[in-house]
C-alpha cells in the first residue's frame, strides 16, 4: 500500500503495520477505515481507544451513579470538570458536522466483528492519562490547562469538513504539536508522547502478520519512530511506568501546607510585634479579601444566595487547611441545596454542548460553583498575602 497524508504502511521485517490517521469528527475518516480494513484483510486490527471509552460509545455513560458530593470528598472534581469539557468541545465539533467523536473507531471495530478479525483497544486508559496529565502539571500550568478548556466552551467556532480534513495533513498536525509543546510541555508529554509509546507497543505486540492500526492523525509520526525502535529492541516494551499516576514528591506534598504556614506565622507575628489591634487588623484583612473573591467566584458561576454566603465565611478558614478547599465545601452545599434531579442526568450529553447548559444542569452546575469558588480563594490568597507583609512593617 502507498503512503499518503493519511496512510502510513510500515514493513518490520517479516511484519506489515499499516497506520491510518484519521481526524475523530471526520466523515472521511469513517469511510477511509471500513475501506481499508475490507480491503487489506489484515490478521488483527488496533484501534485507538481504551476500554471505557468504548463502553461509553456504546452503552452511554451511567450518570445517574455519578455523585456530585462523592465526586468532590474523593477531589476529582477539577477531572471530571477536565473531562467533562473536553467532551463538550468534541461533540460541539462533530455536531457541526453530523459526526460523533470517535464514530471511525466504532466503524473499525464494527467492520472487523463483521470480517471476523480480531481487533484490541490500544489506548490507555482516559482516567490514567487525565490524572497523570494533572500530577506532572506545575500550579501555573495546571491554571493554563484549565482556562484553556474553559475557554473552549465559551468558542463558538466552527470548522468545515475541509479545515476538519487538512488537520490530518503533516504540516499541519506538526504545527499544532509544536504549539502544544510550546503552551503547556507537561500536558503534551503526557495527551501525545506518552500515548505515542503506549499505543506503538499494544500495536507492536498485537498478534499476526498484516496489522492495522487506526489512530488519530497526531500520533502517526511519533508511532512511527517508536515502532522502529521497538523492532530495533533499542526500547523496552514495558509499559508499567507510564500507566500509573505518579505519586506526589515531598515537595509537592509540603508545597499545600507551606502557604498556610506561611500566612498564620505573619498574622501570629502581627500580634507579637505590634500588639492586639495589628493582629486583628491582619486578620480581617485576610478575612474580607479571601472570603469575599471566593464568594464572588460563587456568585460568578451564579450559585444559590446560601452557597454564596457559605464561600465567603468558609474561604478564609479552609485557605488555611490544606486537607479541604472552599471549592469542595461550596460545591457540596450546593449539590445539596439544589440536587442534581433524574432529567439533569438524562440531559447531561446535551447540557455540556452550552454554557446555558453548564449553568442549567444541577450536577454540572454544582462543578462549576467549585471551580469558581475555589479559583476566587485562590486569588485572594496571593492578593492578600503582599498585603500582610506591608502590614506587620
Amino acid at each position: 500500500m502507498k503512503e499518503s497524508d493519511t496512510i502510513t504502511p510500515l514493513m518490520l521485517g517479516d511484519r506489515e503495520i499499516i497506520l491510518v490517521g484519521t481526524a475523530h469528527i471526520s466523515k472521511d475518516s469513517i469511510d477511509e477505515v471500513r475501506k481499508i480494513i475490507e480491503e487489506e484483510k489484515p490478521d488483527h486490527v488496533c484501534v485507538e481507544i481504551d476500554t471505557s471509552r468504548y463502553k461509553t460509545m456504546t452503552e452511554g455513560q451511567n450518570w445517574e451513579n455519578m455523585k456530585i458530593d462523592k465526586v468532590l470528598k474523593e477531589r476529582k472534581g477539577f477531572l471530571l470538570l477536565a473531562n467533562l469539557v473536553l467532551t463538550s468541545f468534541q461533540r460541539k465539533m462533530g455536531k457541526n458536522l453530523g459526526v460523533t467523536p470517535g464514530e471511525e473507531m466504532k466503524a473499525a471495530i464494527e467492520v472487523s466483528k463483521e470480517a471476523g478479525i480480531p481487533f484490541s483497544f490500544s489506548d490507555r486508559e482516559i482516567q490514567v492519562t487525565l490524572r497523570r496529565a494533572w500530577s506532572k502539571s506545575s500550579f501555573w500550568n495546571k491554571n493554563k490547562m484549565l482556562a484553556a478548556m474553559i475557554s473552549s466552551i465559551f468558542s463558538k467556532e466552527e470548522l468545515s469538513e475541509e479545515e476538519i480534513e487538512k488537520l490530518k495533513e503533516k504540516s499541519a498536525l506538526e504545527d499544532m504539536m509544536e504549539e502544544l509543546a510550546n503552551y503547556l510541555p507537561s500536558v503534551k508529554a503526557v495527551l501525545i508522547d506518552e500515548r505515542d509509546q503506549y499505543l506503538a507497543t499494544n500495536i507492536f505486540t498485537a498478534p499476526g502478520k498484516k496489522i492495522v492500526a487506526v489512530i488519530g492523525a497526531g500520533h502517526a509520526k511519533g508511532i512511527v519512530k517508536w515502532l522502529n525502535d521497538l523492532n530495533e529492541n533499542k526500547v523496552s516494551k514495558d509499559l508499567t511506568g507510564i500507566n500509573l499516576v505518579p505519586e506526589p514528591s515531598k515537595i509537592k506534598k509540603f508545597i499545600p501546607w507551606l502557604i498556610p504556614a506561611v500566612i498564620v506565622s505573619l498574622m501570629g507575628f502581627g500580634f507579637y510585634k505590634s500588639g492586639w489591634n495589628k493582629g486583628v487588623e491582619m486578620f480581617f484583612y485576610w478575612f474580607m479579601v479571601n472570603g469575599i473573591l471566593s464568594g464572588l467566584g460563587a456568585l460568578i458561576a451564579l450559585a444559590h444566595p446560601l452557597t454564596i454566603l457559605l464561600s465567603f465565611l468558609a474561604a478564609p478558614f479552609t485557605s488555611l487547611n490544606p486537607t479541604i478547599g472552599v471549592g469542595i465545601v461550596a460545591g457540596l452545599f450546593e449539590g445539596f441545596i439544589r440536587r442534581p434531579r433524574v432529567s439533569d442526568f438524562e440531559n447531561l450529553p446535551s447540557d455540556i454542548l452550552t454554557i446555558r447548559g453548564f449553568f442549567k444542569n444541577r450536577f454540572t452546575h454544582a462543578l462549576v460553583v467549585f471551580f469558581f469558588s475555589s479559583v476566587g480563594s485562590s486569588i485572594g490568597t496571593f492578593i492578600a498575602f503582599p498585603f500582610l507583609l506591608n502590614l506587620i512593617r
